[in-house]
């Protein structure tokens, strides 16, 4: 049996940049929306841009990378990136989360 490295699944994983928060989703709302509690301690209505609504499936728990709106962005934000739990397990280890 050949033992797997697990960083070899990590690969390289994507911090935030510029105006981006890190979040775990808490609740979904329906209609690509849901709720999100990120890293600045703001809770914030998220939504799932058309360009990934087909390719991302976000359900709760997951850490997820958002983009605060420029007009309410204390309330309301984009989702960018999904973290797979291996991501996401990292980004705990090594205090992002």
């Amino acid at each position: 049996m050949v033992e797997q490295n697990p960083q070899a699944f990590i690969g390289r994983v994507r911090l935030p940049r510029g105006k981006e928060v890190l979040g775990v989703v808490i609740g979904l709302m329906g209609g690509s929306r849901m709720r999100v509690t990120c890293k600045d301690g703001k809770d914030r209505m998220c939504r799932i841009p058309g360009r990934m609504k087909n390719t991302v499936w976000v359900k709760e728990g997951d850490v997820v990378l958002i983009e605060p709106y420029d007009i309410e962005g204390d309330k309301k934000g984009d989702v960018t990136w999904r973290y797979n739990p291996i991501q996401a397990r990292w980004l705990k280890e090594n205090n992002h989360i």
